[in-house]
């Protein structure tokens, strides 16, 4: 094998990780998000974006107001999960390019002065946080339950009011419960997806 991430870290990552519908009541500290959010900021985005914010759901009443928006089939574990994140991109991020991006701080007015160009860009370096989020929740030994079966709209007013942001996940993260997992679904093999041209 070519890979040089151990065995057990690449099951652990990907092979053997799921996502989870069961938790137990384990509570999942900020400590240990703090650490993922420590170890994932690090992913590669485009010129350095960093739009991802991250809402800890840990209240009785955020967690009643979150739920309403949810699909159905994903209210029960969202009330039971321990700790929920809503993840969301910000479409405000290029105010933040000059300190993360300083070697081209003029980025946020010559890439980014329309909000439609920022939506597109957002949501797209968003949502490749997020995947790492999902990852590095794995990393710090817990079960990620990522969903997008919500209201987004009604989420994002919830949740983001000041209307800057656009929810793209929530996130139920704990320890895994009994039954927490669905079979394995298939992949497509690698003939399916990668070609040389």
């Amino acid at each position: 094998m070519t890979l040089v991430l151990d065995p057990a870290a690449q099951d652990l990552l990907f092979r053997e990780a799921r996502t989870a519908n069961a938790f137990t009541d384990t509570p999942v500290t900020d400590e240990q998000v703090q650490e993922i959010y420590d170890l994932v900021k690090y992913g590669p985005t485009s010129m350095n974006q960093q739009p991802l914010r991250v809402v800890l759901v840990r209240s009785a009443d955020a967690r009643t107001r979150l739920v309403q928006h949810l699909a159905e089939g994903n209210k029960k574990k969202t009330e039971t999960a321990p700790l929920v994140a809503v993840l969301a991109a910000d479409n405000e991020f290029h105010e933040e390019l000059p300190a993360v991006f300083p070697h081209f701080p003029q980025a946020k007015d010559v890439f980014f002065a329309e909000r439609s160009v920022r939506e597109r860009s957002a949501a797209l370096n968003a949502a490749l946080q997020v995947g790492y989020f999902i990852i590095g929740v794995r990393a710090a030994g817990l079960a990620a339950g990522p969903m997008t079966g919500f209201d987004a709209d009604g989420l994002t007013k919830e949740f983001f009011p000041e209307g800057d942001h656009s929810v793209l996940a929530v996130v139920n993260i704990g320890n895994p419960g009994e039954d927490a997992w669905f079979a394995r679904n298939p992949r497509l093999g690698y003939d399916e997806v990668v070609t040389t041209v």
